[in-house]
């Protein structure tokens, strides 16, 4: 019997999970502990680094407090599901030398518009540059989100930072770093910086392409696999944490990477959609692929020889918090109020989503011809659009809050659909789709996927937390616990499936037109506002 520690580092959060696997896996404890997300001016996404740790600290010593059965001397490894395409520039010590970047930062415009954007052009982007990046890596750095326009931002903005920089980390490599006192980068998050050359197997860090962009390569870590071990973790962090010292660190893996696993999709042709505050659709393929008009390509995998077929969108679950704060939270006070509820609003519902998830089942499918579009902090696929906002358009004096909350969940299922839809230009999907993450909590929202999609649409158990479920699934492959990565698919059960009900499809399949047009018919509107400096105000500004 063996017991992994995995920790799941979201945007605004980290869920610290205890797994037990034997026969199968089990998460037998569990807390979390949040953190800010900060946004800035001009698009900046960043958060700090000790808020970070902190919330890692305060969740592993809660976890072992409470009465699980299991005391931290029984934990076999630890290992990390993370948020990625994150920049931490940390100095030789592993400190930070200014705040880590988030994925959502994208304030390296004019950096990617003199690293690719110049000269003859194809899709939009250098030719002679272009081609060169997905002949070495099979992909390009084609959005303004990627890390090597917030190396270089950083490069040409903060002289002084970046002259302590000493090793270029993403985030869960940051926890690694401080826990074991080195630095390293797994297979995935060398991948997402678009600088390591995946050919023939022979992979690692592509000096042409560091040259090329202006990258110093000697701030590029060794590089290891997702089962492998980074290094042990040191006497002082122990102490912080409640743990014992010298329990192996894996390496780990991204969302992007782990999810997948944790979900149960391991072969070749397996597709999950996920749903947390971002949201993604990813195929297992064999091959790189890329299609850089729909800003999709193959991204490195936990296993060697597969890649996943990955398209994104960056508010996804965010857009149903957004109207859970601002649209259904006033109703639920109103609720109460007129219930005279006393005591905490859980005796009814819950949650806040559990209460909007009934609201929302109320509404007919179609939300009255109300169309939402999630794209509260721009786009990435598959269209990259920083201007793009969201819209409520088929507003009418009919419309109420309830038309509305449900247009927003449908909405993100559009976008969801659009993805898969462009997905199937390259490669296959499959029938049946693992739904996970938090939005998958609610079966409303997973009835409403089907439905859109026309997919057979099946629930892993625990979906909230399939991510760190592949963390522990990756260790327990590098302790040779289980044969391989593939085994850990054996392990993951269904708790629920969802099939389409053809008898909506036609309100469906009119309003996700209208919803696809709404972008080509807006784009000039989004740029001109964000000209006008209208979107991006400083924090605080009224």
């Amino acid at each position: 019997m063996t017991y992994i520690l995995a920790y799941d580092v979201g945007t605004t959060g980290i869920k610290t999970c205890l797994f037990r696997i034997d026969t199968g896996i089990q998460m037998i404890g569990y807390a979390s502990a949040s953190y800010d997300l900060y946004t800035l001016e001009g698009g900046g996404a960043e958060q700090h680094a000790d808020e970070w740790w902190d919330a890692l600290v305060s969740s592993t010593r809660e976890l072992f407090a409470k009465d699980n059965g299991v005391s931290a001397e029984d934990v076999s490894a630890i290992s990390f599901c993370s948020q990625m395409q994150g920049l931490v520039l940390v100095d030789e010590t592993g400190v930070p030398v200014r705040n880590p970047m988030s994925y959502m930062d994208q304030r390296a415009s004019e950096e990617m518009a003199a690293g690719i954007g110049s000269g003859f052009k194809i899709a939009g982007m250098n030719a002679r540059k272009l081609l060169k990046s997905l002949r070495i890596t099979g992909a390009v750095s084609a959005s303004v989100k990627d890390p090597m326009w917030k190396y270089l931002w950083v490069k040409n903005n903060e002289p002084d930072n970046f002259a302590r920089a000493r090793w270029w980390l993403d985030v869960k490599e940051y926890f690694i770093g401080r826990m074991t006192g080195n630095f390293v980068m797994t297979r995935d998050s060398a991948f997402s910086t678009i600088l390591y050359d995946t050919r023939n197997g022979k992979e690692s860090w592509s000096r042409e392409l560091c040259n090329m962009f202006g990258v110093d390569i000697e701030h590029l870590p060794p590089v290891i696999d997702v089962t492998d071990v980074a290094g042990t973790l040191r006497s002082d962090k122990a102490q912080e944490l409640g743990l014992p010292e010298g329990i192996p660190v894996f390496g780990g893996g991204g969302d992007a990477t782990l999810i997948g696993i944790g979900s149960g999709c391991v072969r070749t042709g397996d597709t999950h959609i996920y749903c947390g505050t971002s949201g993604w659709v990813s195929t297992i393929v064999d091959k790189q692929y890329v299609d850089t008009n729909t800003m999709m390509a193959s991204i490195i995998g936990a296993q060697r020889g597969k890649y996943n077929y990955f398209a994104e969108m960056e508010t996804a679950g965010k857009s149903l918090e957004w109207v859970k704060d601002h649209l259904a939270l006033d109703e639920i006070g109103v609720y109460l109020e007129t219930n005279e509820i006393t005591g905490s609003k859980e005796h009814i519902y819950s949650s806040l989503y559990e209460y909007m998830s009934e609201v929302i089942e109320r509404c007919p499918p179609g939300s009255g011809g109300v169309i939402f579009t999630p794209w509260l902090h721009g786009n990435r696929c598959p269209f990259e659009d920083h201007n793009a906002t969201g819209i409520f358009f088929g507003l009418t004096l009919d419309t109420g809050k309830t038309e509305m909350i449900r247009a927003v969940t449908e909405g993100v299922c559009f976008h969801m659909k659009w993805m898969l839809e462009c997905q199937e230009h390259k490669v296959h999907t499959s029938d049946t789709i693992r739904f996970c993450g938090g939005g998958a909590l609610s079966d409303v929202t997973c009835q409403i996927l089907a439905d859109i999609t026309g997919r057979r649409i099946e629930v892993p158990e625990s979906p909230q937390n399939v991510g760190s479920a592949g963390a522990a699934l990756t260790a327990a492959a590098g302790l040779g616990v289980i044969a391989d990565i593939e085994a850990a698919g054996e392990l993951m059960e269904v708790s629920k499936a969802f099939v389409p009900r053809k008898e909506y499809s036609q309100i469906y399949d009119r309003n996700y037109k209208v919803f696809k047009d709404l972008y080509n018919s807006n784009k000039h509107n989004f740029a001109a506002m964000d000209a006008s400096g209208t979107q991006h105000r400083k924090e605080g500004d009224e």
